[in-house]
């Protein structure tokens, strides 16, 4: 029974690796496609900032606040995925996920408007 408990924790371990990937992955995905009028705000602001800072550092204002707007944008993601793989919660767990399983569930088929000419289904 005791020989078991290494292997068991190396399991354990690859799962909690795996539901982090996977976190990371999902949240990333979410942040650009949902996120994205967020995005643009950032943008704005931080070339806002840019030029701000420009009479004060003049070399690097755009390094500094690009840098600053993209660390700020991998620690979310990143700490998000802790905090959610840490709760024990498991993407195939979120019911909105289903398309990261290949599970989607259309409510309708789509028709195309020249199926009644060609296809064979009924509609």
């Amino acid at each position: 029974m005791l020989s078991q408990a290494p292997h068991l924790k190396r399991l354990s371990l690859v799962l909690l690796v795996k539901s982090f990937l996977v976190w990371t992955f999902t949240l990333t995905v979410c942040w650009l496609v949902v996120g994205f009028p967020v995005v643009v705000l950032m943008v704005t602001f931080g070339s806002l900032g840019a030029i701000a800072l420009q009479a004060v550092l003049p070399m690097s204002a755009v390094v500094l606040v690009a840098g600053g707007i993209l660390s700020a944008n991998v620690l979310a993601i990143i700490a998000g995925a802790a905090v959610l793989t840490l709760k024990g919660i498991h993407p195939h767990q979120v019911r909105w996920l289903s398309w990261l399983n290949g599970k989607a569930n259309p409510q309708h088929s789509p028709v195309y408007a020249a199926c009644p000419l060609t296809c064979d289904r009924n509609v």
